[in-house]
């Protein structure tokens, strides 16, 4: 069981590498192609507290307003009443633009990373609704709605996951 477990938050972890599969609200930076110019203005909305859910239980993100250049949030997926794991995620001003970046921790706050190394992602592209980072976006549905689409590879096969939150009042 325990196995399966593990198995299963290790298909967790997002693509940091270039996908060939074309998802609908995915997008890469291409080799060479630098972060366009962004401040955490356009992605401040993101601040508060979300619920929805995903992988057959109950998932919540909790964002902080913009602050001394980057904004902290904090991700858990809760299933069966226990939780399997959490994320510490940041999204920081770096190089007159964005990068979101987050470590994953078990339930017992065991890391999955190493000490040193986060899951990095690069700003791609911004629109109206929408902060694309590459191969995870975060979009704006109104200002109680959010989904989060993030690339997850799965048997060697790239696929889209999206996480729909409903904010908590």
């Amino acid at each position: 069981m325990k196995k399966g477990i593990v198995y299963c938050l290790l298909l967790l972890l997002p693509v940091t590498t270039y996908a060939t599969e074309k998802l609908e609200h995915i997008l890469y930076l291409a080799q060479n192609q630098t972060s366009p110019k962004a401040s955490l203005n356009v992605v401040k909305w993101l601040a508060g507290h979300w619920r929805g859910e995903a992988f057959g239980g109950i998932t919540e993100e909790i964002w902080a307003p913009p602050l001394g250049g980057s904004m902290m949030g904090a991700f858990k997926l809760v299933m069966d009443n226990q939780v399997k794991f959490y994320e510490i995620e940041t999204i920081a001003e770096q190089n007159n633009s964005l990068v979101f970046r987050l470590k994953h921790f078990s339930g017992d706050l065991k890391g999955w990373e190493k000490q040193d190394e986060t899951v990095n992602f690069p700003l791609v592209k911004v629109t109206t609704n929408k902060v694309y980072f590459d191969g995870l976006t975060v979009e704006k549905v109104n200002d109680d709605e959010i989904n989060i689409y993030v690339a997850i590879e799965k048997k060697n096969t790239t696929t889209e996951e999206k996480f729909n939150y409903k904010r908590v009042h």
